[in-house]
């Protein structure tokens, strides 16, 4: 039976990036995934090219029901460290909007690379190999207790044991809960599991009326009610300033994206589709002396990036419940208190989805292990001394934007520098 200082399941961002730093270190490490491909959802993440991580990471980029939880491995482990990573690998990089950091190239570069550091740590990589069954097993007086595991490759044993395997978003690529399970199996507990950074959908029939409008895309201020984590629970709404896309099925682009991790079941969202200023308010200026139509106002007072499309759809549906709002109609003869309702609509849309597109759609996995029962410090839990859960498995969530990969590396580390070498 072969043993290793420490075993890490899971050869994801998290997975990879601790098995690198705990090999470097000196310790002995197997690495087990059961996917064909390595590290898959890093190759497909950022549109091919892998937003590896945000310059400007904060705790409060992330949600978790113990808010304070990430801060000390986000403060061990910087942005600023693993730009120094890539660049000592020779992979270029850019910035996009919002300090998100992208490969030039393809996000294959950062696999590549975090590969060649755990060849560098002397690495062992089963994979494709599944971990059927894992148990503790007793060491024997004066010992630290081992865990064993049954695997394809045959039975392992280790002092440590790393938990990598993210959690149930994108299942095509292999993604499952078996980490989720692991932690249930050894007396931890979970918080919920949800999809987060997915499209929201909305009623079939209630939606018709925009499904036509799929593609469109602009800037809005989308917002949502949430009850802030903590001693003293309040209530607060969180903005994102970010683009908006239609689809057949509802709403997706950046705006839902970070509201969607937000947003619980029966909420309303409330949209500004024009968040420069009040439309309403821009109505009644332009009615003063006016000969235009109301249709032609509208379209005017609309932010440049408002397609007419999408201009018209909304006048049009506004007119369903204000016979005074005509698209025809003369807007100097159109009341107050009707284009008081009509820019408020755009300025603050009501809408409530009714689900999302779930874990095929979603880019992470919200909820996961809970986190008042593992060590800040070091990611080891507080109930099996030797146990370890880092990155999406664990319930710390981040925007989009780079985020939840700079949890990936900063947990890694601070779990890797805490492990011990247990063979001579």
């Amino acid at each position: 039976m072969q043993q290793f200082d420490v075993v890490v399941i899971g050869a994801g961002a998290a997975g990879l990036f601790c098995a690198g730093i705990a090999g470097q270190r000196g310790l002995k490490v197997l690495v087990i995934d059961h996917a064909e491909k390595v590290a898959e959802k890093i190759r497909i993440s950022g549109g091919g090219r892998c937003n590896f991580t945000n310059r400007d990471v904060t705790p409060a980029n992330f949600l978790s029901e113990n808010p304070h939880f990430c801060r000390s491995a986000l403060a061990g482990y910087t942005p600023q460290d693993f730009i120094g990573l890539v660049e000592r690998h020779g992979i270029a990089w850019h910035e996009k909007h919002k300090g998100q950091l992208f490969c030039d190239r393809r996000a294959d570069d950062i696999i590549q690379m975090l590969l060649k550091e755990c060849e560098l740590g002397s690495v062992t990589r089963w994979q494709p190999c599944a971990v059927k069954q894992v148990r503790p097993q007793s060491a024997g007086e004066g010992s630290q207790d081992l865990f064993e595991l049954d695997t394809d490759q045959g039975t392992v044993q280790a002092h440590q044991l790393v938990v990598a395997t993210g959690g149930l978003s994108i299942p095509k690529i292999g993604a499952t809960d078996f980490g989720q399970r692991l932690a249930l199996q050894f007396g931890h507990t979970l918080v919920p599991l949800r999809p987060a950074l997915v499209p929201l959908t909305f009623d079939a029939d209630e939606w018709a009326p925009w499904s036509a409008l799929s593609g469109i895309a602009l800037p809005v201020d989308v917002a949502v009610n949430v009850e802030t984590s903590g001693k003293r629970r309040q209530a607060a709404s969180m903005h994102f300033l970010e683009d908006l896309l239609f689809t057949h099925r509802g709403l997706s682009g950046p705006a839902v994206l970070q509201i969607s991790s937000y947003w619980r079941p029966g909420q309303s969202l409330t949209i500004d589709i024009a968040p420069q200023g009040s439309l309403a308010q821009a109505l009644k200026e332009a009615k003063t002396g006016s000969r235009k139509q109301l249709s032609s106002a509208w379209a005017q007072v609309l932010p440049e990036g408002v397609p007419q499309r999408l201009a018209q759809t909304w006048l049009a549906q506004c007119t369903t419940t204000l016979p005074g709002l005509r698209p025809d109609a003369p807007l100097a003869e159109v009341k107050d208190r009707d284009l008081e309702a009509l820019g408020q609509s755009a300025n603050a849309w009501s809408i409530t989805p009714k689900g999302t597109e779930g874990y095929a759609k979603a880019e992470v996995t919200a909820g996961g292990v809970n986190t008042q029962e593992l060590s800040s410090q070091t990611m080891e839990s507080k109930k099996v001394p030797g146990l370890h859960f880092i990155g999406e498995v664990v319930d710390v969530t981040g925007w989009l934007g780079g985020y939840n990969f700079q949890w990936a590396w900063a947990s890694a580390a601070a779990c890797a520098r805490a492990l011990v070498r247990s063979h001579p």
